[in-house]
């Protein structure tokens, strides 16, 4: 094996090392700065369903603005585990 084959080989080894190890750091800091989520229960759920349903409700009945209704939407299908 020549010297510069050798030598590209090397590149690509410490390349994929390296990014290797940029994915671990990135891992490890996406499981410590996420807080972890309590499972929801069915009474839960069923609360958020009915806030859910009386939010449509009252966009329905021009009560809250399409932008309030997509915020508080978005907020109410967080808290639902699919």
């Amino acid at each position: 094996m020549s010297q510069a084959s050798f030598q590209k080989q090397q590149r690509e080894r410490a390349r994929r090392d390296k990014a290797a190890a940029k994915l671990a750091r990135r891992v490890e800091r996406r499981a410590e700065t996420e807080p972890e989520e309590a499972p929801i229960t069915p009474s839960d759920e069923a609360t958020v369903l009915a806030d859910l349903a009386a939010l449509h409700d009252r966009f329905e009945a021009d009560a809250i603005s399409f932008e309030e209704f997509e915020v508080a939407k978005r907020e109410l299908t967080a808290r639902l585990s699919v």
